[in-house]
């Protein structure tokens, strides 16, 4: 497959549900149409469909970057999801059993994840287990609109979450499926509104996101491993976390 074959939409559609695109990268035309191997134009286009689904935001004279959603528009985004997805449920005919053994087999990779250090291919996995049941159950249009919701709110958990949830998350996919299983889709609804509000919950939306935490922690990371300057005797190193005076 040559490189201009690529959907450049879905590759970085899948790129934030992975976890792979932070709140606020930015993301230059010419550094993706020379990855891409393809057209600024191209990309372009791309970019704007990706705007128009709430993904990305473009800045005058300062281009393009992946959104960071603001308090206000995770309350939203959150409310809509609950609709979407208990109204899909409650409105299902019924749960195929091939549509189980796949939810099944998906939450097996899933609790696999828990046990790794993989955080985008965990975080992947507990947004696919909403896409893949619209997909099970619903039509390409609802699916389409959880695919966008959720990719909204991992970048919402990316801004406000101050800490990793994910057992939570999959504890509650675990109790949806088994209600699906037992043919109660009036106890999965439930179960799935529980489910968001335990992750909205779980957010500090009072909080600011720091724009420069990526760069703060790469700081970090490399004043703690950088070798420390030679200082005469009875001085301290700059470096020194303990200073002498008040």
């Amino acid at each position: 497959m040559e490189k201009q074959d690529f959907d450049i939409e879905t590759f970085i559609m899948d790129a934030v549900l992975a976890g792979r695109l932070h709140p606020g990268a930015r993301l230059g035309e010419a550094p993706l149409a020379k990855l891409f191997g393809t057209s600024r134009t191209k990309v372009r286009e791309a970019l704007v469909k990706l705007q128009t689904r709430g993904i990305v935001t473009v800045s005058p004279r300062r281009g393009w970057f992946v959104a960071q959603p603001s308090a206000e528009e995770a309350r939203d985004a959150f409310h809509a999801r609950k609709i979407v997805e208990t109204g899909l449920l409650l409105s299902a005919p019924g749960v195929p059993e091939t549509a189980l053994a796949a939810l099944r087999t998906h939450l097996a990779a899933e609790q696999r994840s828990l046990e790794s250090d993989e955080i985008g291919t965990r975080t992947c996995l507990l947004g696919d287990f909403h896409i893949i049941l619209a997909n099970l159950i619903g039509n390409g249009l609802v699916s389409d609109i959880i695919r966008d919701l959720t990719a909204r709110t991992t970048l919402i958990s990316m801004l406000y979450q101050p800490k990793d949830k994910a057992e939570q998350s999959s504890h509650d996919h675990e109790e949806i499926l088994a209600a699906l299983e037992d043919g109660d889709l009036t106890a999965a609804a439930a179960l799935m509104s529980a489910h968001i509000d335990h992750v909205e919950n779980g957010l500090n939306l009072s909080a600011t996101p720091d724009p420069m935490s990526g760069l703060r922690e790469a700081f970090s990371t490399f004043t703690a491993s950088a070798p420390r300057p030679d200082s005469p005797p009875g001085i301290p190193s700059p470096l020194d976390k303990e200073t002498s005076g008040p």
